[in-house]
């Protein structure tokens, strides 16, 4: 009874916001032109705000171990190094298994899956959860980053100001790479790779239409973050260039190095990840603190690779680590990140993808300037490359990768470098493993964004078959105000309109009922109000062309009516149900698939098994008088 007078407050609310908004005459497009400049600013303060959180946390906990480092090993340095990391561990998988479990991981892979399954509705409660959850987790040193949660957090701040301000499914799906794009922008101040990242990453294609919201808010959230956050994020590094044409064979064998390198680090991640998965008697809370007493270990031979690590990683930008610290590093922080993240912990993989290809990278370049004598080469500058090239190598965002290098440091003499150990790293990558990291992440957890296409195809499918017979409808004669307090409890976006007689007489969604009330037509009828000409689908249609149907209209349902009587409703489909039908047909393929190679494994096995023994026979004759 409490929660549901705790939503009937804030649906009043929202509906004063909408009043707001609706007074000011706009149209739909400006409307939400508007609304994207506040999800640009409020997402710009919020990545700000979140970062200072994180920068507390270490100040005031992680720090006391690089502290008591300084002064030599020492048995404080020990007891701190292993107890921070294991503490923190704990707290985080109290509060993952018992608060928000969707604060779990990155934050990328959830962005995507409220994007392409769940119309871009994200719970506000997993932003908040978020924050504290990862702010933990860096600040007690788990080996994890900070810009998957911060694209997780504006998200889902977007998704909410997207639902307060009343937003269509449609517009509110369109503000989720909005928010995503002002997160990376305040993250690294780069609004033009933030750009590219939203559509690489989050949207999967160039959509022109949302091109503009999207840059519109990366400007104004990196402009928001220069202003508390000054300057180069990588400051000393703009000096770097090529100083020898020789050198360019050298960072195309660092790309392909560091392509290696990044499939490792992803596929050993996603086996860790799901070995603790897998073990089934040791609690969930308890997880994160076995990945942090491993980190704490770790963190006694190399403390540099706990927490964010973006000092150290300053270091060797600018060339200031030796070459034996570098190659330490790069292994110590694929250990420590791996367990971070695959014993269940909140955070992304941006920053420690970033540290690995730099400490590889200059690692490298300390061989080269060996290798070409009277032609010094900086090994900052393939540190610099490789960072970029490992981060392509990881998350497979070429031209993000270039560009969040370049806008970093501000250094264009090294794009040409750039460009081909990136390039390479690309290629090595994809030939060793085809699935990038976010995606095969999702797929272990079971879900399938971009399902294979299936032999059954859509043409040979019917609405039918997988729509929704069980259909939630609202009485023509019910008031706006009636039916608002029956939708307040109702998961559902919208609704067909029947009479008495159970036909459908229009259709009518939350936010037009919404939009009613905020125009005082709140004792209007349904039937007067709802959408009299409604597009539909019959039971008969190939889902090919109601997919035709849901793309063209922009609709994320439809109703369902009987060819016979086209006022007789039987059921519903949405984009959602195609989505889901796809992924059950590609999962019962690779399952056939596996079945039909068995057999012939066998048969293999069991044909080298006979073959030996023969062998074995003749030289067993061969050997007997």
């Amino acid at each position: 009874m409490q929660r549901a007078q705790l939503r009937r407050k804030w649906y009043r609310i929202e509906l004063r916001a909408t009043r707001i908004i609706d007074r000011l005459g706009l149209p739909e497009n400006q409307k939400l032109f508007l609304i994207t400049l506040i999800v640009g600013a409020v997402c710009g303060l919020v990545a700000v705000a979140f970062h200072l959180l994180i920068m507390a946390m270490e100040r005031n906990i992680i720090r006391h171990v690089f502290v008591a480092h300084e002064r030599g090993f020492n048995w404080k340095f020990a007891a701190l190094t292993l107890m921070i990391p294991t503490l923190g561990g704990l707290l985080v998988g109290l509060l993952l298994q018992y608060w928000v479990p969707d604060a779990r991981g990155s934050g990328i892979p959830q962005v995507k899956t409220a994007y392409f399954t769940n119309y871009g509705r994200m719970p506000f409660k997993s932003a908040i959860g978020k924050a504290v959850i990862s702010a933990i987790s860096l600040g007690t040193g788990a080996s994890i980053g900070r810009e998957g949660p911060t694209v997780q957090i504006c998200a889902a701040v977007s998704s909410f100001l997207g639902r307060f301000f009343g937003v269509s499914r449609r517009r509110l799906m369109e503000l989720l790479p909005v928010g995503s794009a002002a997160a990376v922008a305040a993250a690294f101040n780069t609004p033009i790779s933030a750009v590219t990242f939203a559509f690489e990453e989050i949207i999967g294609d160039l959509n022109q239409r949302m091109l503009g919201g999207i840059v519109i808010a990366a400007v104004i959230a990196s402009a928001i973050s220069r202003a508390f956050e000054p300057g180069h994020l990588y400051p000393g590094v703009t000096a770097y260039g090529l100083q020898h044409p020789a050198e360019l064979i050298f960072y195309l064998l660092l790309g392909a190095i560091i392509g290696g390198v990044s499939v490792f680090f992803s596929n050993t991640l996603l086996k860790l990840r799901l070995i603790f998965r897998q073990l089934r008697q040791i609690p969930m809370w308890i997880k994160p603190a076995i990945g942090g007493f491993i980190v704490g270990v770790i963190g006694l031979f190399a403390p540099q690779a706990m927490g964010g690590g973006y000092t150290t990683l300053t270091s060797a930008l600018q060339g200031r680590l030796p070459m034996m610290l570098l190659l330490t590093l790069s292994v110590a922080k694929i250990v420590t990140t791996v367990v971070s993240y695959g014993s269940g912990g909140s955070g992304g993989i941006f920053a420690p993808s970033l540290f690995i290809g730099a400490m590889v990278g200059g690692t490298l370049g300390f061989v080269v300037e060996a290798a070409i004598p009277g032609h010094p080469t900086a090994p900052g500058a393939f540190a610099l490359v490789g960072m970029g090239a490992s981060f392509c190598g990881v998350v497979r965002a070429p031209i993000t990768s270039v560009l969040i290098v370049f806008e970093m440091t501000q250094n264009y003499s090294l794009i040409l470098p750039l460009m081909i150990a990136n390039a390479t790293s690309y290629l090595v990558a994809q030939r060793l493993n085809p699935t990038p990291i976010y995606e095969a992440l999702l797929e272990q957890d079971g879900i399938r964004l971009a399902p294979a296409q299936p032999r059954v195809s859509l043409h040979k499918l019917t609405a039918s078959s997988v729509m929704t017979r069980d259909v939630v409808t609202l009485p023509a004669n019910l008031s706006i105000r009636e039916a608002i307090e029956y939708v307040i409890t109702n998961p559902h976006y919208g609704f067909p309109v029947v009479d008495g007689a159970r036909k459908m007489v229009g259709f009518i969604t939350r936010d037009e009922l919404r939009h009613h009330q905020a125009e005082g037509n709140e004792d209007a009828m349904l039937g007067d109000l709802a959408i009299k000409d409604v597009v539909t689908a019959y039971p008969d249609h190939p889902l090919d062309a109601v997919m035709l149907k849901l793309g063209e209209g922009e609709f994320s349902l439809l109703p369902v009516v009987s060819r016979k009587d086209q006022l007789q409703l039987v059921g519903i489909i949405s984009m959602r149900d195609i989505v889901r039908t796809q992924a059950r047909i590609a999962a019962r393929e690779k399952q056939q698939a596996r079945r039909k190679t068995r057999p012939k494994t066998r048969k293999l096995k069991g044909k080298a098994e006979s073959q030996a023994q023969q062998e074995q026979a003749n030289e067993a004759s061969t050997v007997l008088p």
